[in-house]
């Protein structure tokens, strides 16, 4: 398991924690009302460039730009393609 900030750009996974930072409690309410929820599938479609940094993923049917900092709360494990897209 690792966090969706080091994931690979269009593989898909599934969300399995959000753990925010001790500076950042209110974080886990606000990506949870994004959709960022343990058992959601999500993607990294896009980082920008130069640097990385905002992210753009795609979870559920919605996509969001997250800085690294915010995607790095979210523990992800990768999904077999095939099944996934069911």
């Amino acid at each position: 398991m690792f966090t969706l900030d080091r994931s690979d750009d269009f593989q898909l996974y599934r969300i399995e924690r959000i753990h925010t930072p001790e500076h950042a409690p209110e974080w886990h309410n606000w990506l949870q009302e994004l959709g960022f929820i343990p058992g959601e599938k999500v993607m990294l479609m896009a980082r920008a460039q130069p640097g990385g940094d905002p992210l753009v993923v795609r979870v559920g049917s919605s996509t969001f730009a997250l800085r690294c900092a915010e995607a790095a709360c979210i523990e992800v494990t990768l999904l077999d393609n095939a099944l996934g897209a069911a």
